[in-house]
């Protein structure tokens, strides 16, 4: 029995060094990571970009719910941004994410999620991106929700300027998708065989749902507020549409870069932690940990730069501004899906990559063959000279 005993303790003793060294060895991984980061950033200034990135280079930025969502993956930003280094600018395209991509046979918002099942997400984003905006797509970057939201709060909050008033009384409340609001299963029942538009939703289980409101104008923003600023899809008047939140969220993306900027997180040791370990469990991207330091070091040099924001829409008619997207019949061909297509056909973008081309050329679109007039440069944040 003695021997059994210490037999015993010996495979103990064992299985602990094992996992020590398996601990151990991960936090050496991202302890060497962070150090490496932070000499890049303190130390060592050169900006040590390839000889294209020089020029300029593209990021596909997407926004995913994460674990407690439904459709975790599912994209619900897709935004393409082109870094101009020599022009000291960065161009924002917003795609709607009920874009119909034929080589999935399902909408743009699901590629990455589809992908990710088999862990090749990041590649099919490029693949995604390249056939629809005819650009290489040179880094992917993918932020969940939580990520999003812990970020904006470690920053204590940022400043977004709201052009329109905003209201949404029907903003879904986290954990209260199946709440029954106290009706019977009776009720549900004949309410569910009787129900015709998600409105007679809205009302019928009114418990599940917030009125979400923000003043038009200087707003200074949490985390859980930005989050759901920019997830909104059912507020009132102008701001209902897809196109309007992407154009939100745009919005909230800069805020974030001027707020990150402002308080020189980006080259403050201390700050840069906090930032490296919310995001370290809440991103992927295909950035090298050799390159991290260098984007850091050139958003610093960025950030009295120019920022051009665009989103792929449907235009307003009524201002003879034609998009660059329709909304085709319900039918088999889309899986009966209500879905978005380029106007020049499904599946046909080029369109859309000629009105890409065209702004990243820097040269004068044709409003007339490009179809959207040329949006108004983002106002730039006015710095105080020392």
């Amino acid at each position: 029995m003695v021997k059994e005993t210490q037999l015993h303790k010996k495979n103990v003793i064992l299985l602990v060094g094992i996992l020590l060294l398996i601990i151990v060895g991960i936090l050496r991984s991202q302890i060497g990571t962070l150090l490496s980061v932070l000499y890049g950033v303190t130390v060592d200034r050169a900006i040590n970009l390839t000889k294209s990135e020089k020029s300029s280079f593209n990021i596909a930025l997407l926004g995913i719910g994460g674990a407690k969502h439904d459709g975790p993956e599912l994209s619900d930003t897709i935004i393409l941004a082109n870094v101009n280094v020599k022009q000291n600018k960065v161009h924002m395209f917003s795609l709607p994410r009920d874009l119909w991509f034929p080589d999935s046979s399902d909408k743009i918002n699901s590629v990455y999620a589809t992908a990710q099942e088999k862990n090749n997400g990041i590649a099919a984003v490029e693949n995604m991106l390249n056939k629809i905006m005819g650009q290489k797509i040179d880094y992917v970057v993918v932020l969940d929700f939580k990520g999003f939201v812990t970020l904006i709060d470690y920053l204590d909050g940022i400043d977004v300027n709201v052009a329109n008033t905003f209201d949404d009384y029907s903003y879904p409340i986290d954990g209260k998708e199946d709440d029954a609001c106290g009706k019977s299963e009776t009720d549900i029942s004949e309410f569910t065989a009787t129900a015709s538009a998600e409105t007679d939703m809205w009302d019928f289980f009114a418990c599940r749902y917030k009125h979400v409101h923000v003043d038009k104008g200087s707003n200074h923003m949490n985390g859980e507020t930005a989050l759901e600023f920019v997830r909104s899809r059912h507020g009132v008047g102008v701001e209902g549409s897809d196109f309007a939140r992407s154009r939100r969220q745009q919005l909230v993306i800069t805020a974030i870069k001027d707020k990150a900027l402002s308080l020189g997180v980006l080259l403050n040791p201390v700050k840069l932690i906090g930032v490296y370990n919310i995001l370290k469990d809440n991103i992927n991207t295909n950035i090298d940990v050799e390159k991290i330091d260098d984007f850091i070091k050139l958003a610093n040099k960025l950030k009295d730069g120019q920022i051009q924001n665009y989103v792929v829409d449907q235009g307003d008619v009524s201002a003879k501004r034609y998009g660059l997207v329709i909304n085709p019949p319900i039918s088999d061909e889309y899986r009966l899906k209500w879905v978005l297509i380029p106007r020049t056909g499904n599946g046909n973008f080029s369109e859309i990559q000629e009105y890409a081309a065209c702004l990243l050329g820097d040269s004068i679109c044709s409003v007339g063959k490009i179809g959207i007039l040329t949006p108004t440069p983002t106002p730039q944040r006015k710095t105080n000279q020392q």
